[in-house]
């Protein structure tokens, strides 16, 4: 297929791994850049110097494109992407935060700006903003979600009915029956967290990786949906935290209960109590671990054999 997405971004095939704190490092950004892909550096839990330590680690496995993710709602968010684009970072992805300022900022470096959005007025102020790709990530994905609980199926159309940019579709998608039902859609490219972090190259403990791939279509939850949703693995801090939310805690008492680093917990530590294991509803489908370029040629050669059956 041919679409707007590879030639804007640089890449070869319009799929974009998208960034999740602590999992998407150098070596799995690399990786799936390697694979033609866009690889993102996740740096919603690292200190600029960290970034820039990831950065020069991911120029040391490849010459070929990759981007950073940012989210917005960082108070240092300025600051990052100053660091991001000194380093010569040609794709900054935001999220979570309005992308007005900030576009400006990273377009004034020359990066390309990727904005992810969860409902159509977001989509139209990115697209005011400046943004080269808007994100449509429906309800469907793992880590933070939108309030809308707008579902891909029902968000990615109308997200590319209200922009002339190109939009990528995110949330539930994992394979290449996935990717033809985005363009369906009208979407020019995808965007996948899960799969990516169930592959060879991730840097997820195993313990996390082995959850996602023995989950089924029924092992994720949304937590925090009244103040802050995130979808996650079934597990003992997520029912801790629907129980408190139905017994009527306030936001205060509950993210106090939370407390910090539970994200770090289950990356780092594969702690099965008491991390929060962020994960997409799609990890029901996956059933192995494979390399972020087997997963890319894959979905690009099952593409064409879906395609070819419609």
């Amino acid at each position: 297929m041919k679409t707007r997405v590879p030639e804007i971004l640089g890449i070869e095939y319009p799929i974009l791994q998208g960034g999740m704190i602590w999992v998407t490092d150098a070596g799995l950004a690399a990786a799936v850049s390697e694979g033609g892909g866009l690889g993102m550096i996740g740096a919603g839990g690292m200190a600029p110097e960290m970034l820039t330590e990831e950065i020069t680690r991911a120029k040391s496995l490849t010459d070929k494109t990759f981007g950073v993710n940012i989210p917005l709602q960082r108070p240092d968010a300025g600051d990052m992407i100053e660091v991001a684009a000194r380093s010569g970072v040609p794709i900054l992805s935001t999220s979570a935060g309005n992308p007005l300022s900030f576009t400006a900022l990273a377009k004034e470096q020359g990066m390309k700006v990727v904005h992810v959005v969860s409902n159509v007025r977001m989509a139209e102020k990115a697209q005011e903003a400046g943004v080269d790709v808007i994100v449509a990530e429906g309800y469907e994905a793992g880590g933070h979600n939108g309030f809308d609980e707008l579902t891909t199926m029902a968000l990615v159309p109308q997200v590319v009915d209200a922009v002339e940019v190109p939009v990528v579709a995110a949330g539930g998608i994992a394979d290449a029956r996935g990717m033809v039902a985005a363009f369906a859609l009208g979407a020019e490219g995808v965007q996948m967290g899960t799969r990516f972090l169930a592959s060879l190259e991730s840097p997820a403990h195993d313990r996390y990786k082995e959850l996602v791939v023995k989950a089924n279509d029924r092992g994720t939850v949304i937590t925090g949906r009244a103040f802050g949703p995130v979808r996650v693995i079934k597990n003992t801090l997520a029912e801790k935290i629907l129980q408190a939310e139905s017994e009527g805690w306030s936001t205060e008492q509950i993210m106090e209960m939370i407390g910090p680093g539970r994200t770090m917990k289950a990356a780092m530590e594969g702690d099965m109590d008491e991390g929060s294991f962020m994960c997409g509803q799609i990890c029901g489908m996956i059933g192995e671990l494979k390399s972020s370029a087997e997963i890319i040629q894959e979905m690009m050669e099952g593409y064409k054999e879906v395609a070819a059956t419609l």
